[in-house]
């Protein structure tokens, strides 16, 4: 038996040729801030993908390039600027920022109506209440799409995520409770984390650790979502060996084309929703 590849980029297509339908129908058009501080070689060109993806499906996106020295006060006074302006549907501040800003603080001050990254405390925490927040951060949202296109109902699966990060492995881990599944969550510190992933009906892998899963950390049958990007030479490789396990699981995502497709997908979801949300707020 041979796995089935999940095709993150068809289902993304599928996903923003309706958006695309959406935009068409709406008397304004969507509008995507993204904040950039410096010139991270990998946020450049993740900024670059989001701009090209919007482009795209007719969504409009304005880039504001800020120098590396920018202070933490000019940050936050841009991004109340694009709080407060009627034009702006979504703001995204593109992480890692530089160690003189606080993360925190920045993320905080985005308005939660316009936080399409599904960050802020407000969003973050209505969703651990199960409850309905505005936004819910995209790379979550886009691995919950990929595995209902294999396992559409959810209720009493277990689930292992390896990652505890507060951006995939905490809001999927909620997303995956509130869908009744039995959900570990493992990192860096989990003792005897192979006995753990060789349960699981599901395995996510969000750690980014190049190849760390094998074949003989997973269940016969498992379905298999890989979040990591790792580079290997010139080759981009994921957190589980593709090949190893590509005969003894039922599905799994490649890498490349897997989860990166459907986070911009679902960002752009988000930013769409935020216009519709701010024309007739909840």
């Amino acid at each position: 038996m041979t796995a089935s590849i999940i095709d993150g980029k068809k289902i993304a297509a599928d996903i923003k040729e309706h958006l695309k339908e959406k935009i068409t129908a709406l008397p304004n058009t969507p509008q995507l801030a993204i904040v950039l501080v410096g010139n991270d070689e990998p946020s450049l060109i993740y900024v670059r993908n989001k701009q090209k993806a919007a482009a795209q499906i007719g969504l409009l996106s304005k880039l504001y390039h800020l120098d590396e020295n920018t202070s933490e006060k000019e940050l936050l006074q841009l991004i109340n600027n694009l709080n407060t302006d009627s034009a702006t549907n979504g703001i995204i501040v593109q992480l890692p920022l530089p160690a003189h800003i606080n993360t925190s603080k920045i993320i905080n001050a985005i308005s939660p109506l316009k936080d399409v990254d599904g960050f802020h405390p407000y969003n973050t925490g209505m969703l651990q209440n199960n409850e309905k927040p505005y936004f819910i951060a995209a790379t979550p949202l886009g691995v919950m799409r990929l595995i209902k296109s294999v396992i559409p109902e959810l209720s009493g699966k277990n689930v292992v995520i390896i990652g505890a990060s507060l951006i995939v492995g905490r809001p999927l881990a909620t997303l995956l409770l509130n869908q009744a599944c039995t959900v570990t969550i493992t990192h860096a510190q989990t003792k005897n984390i192979k006995e753990l992933t060789a349960k699981a009906d599901i395995l996510i892998a969000a750690c980014g650790v190049a190849k760390l899963v094998k074949a003989d950390w997973i269940k016969e049958n498992a379905l298999l979502i890989d979040v990591g990007i790792n580079r290997e030479g010139k080759q981009l490789c994921g957190d589980i060996d593709f090949d190893d396990v590509k005969n003894k699981a039922l599905a799994i995502t490649p890498v490349p084309g897997g989860v990166g497709p459907m986070t911009i997908a679902m960002l752009l979801a988000n930013t769409v929703d935020a216009c519709l949300l701010q024309k007739s707020p909840l």
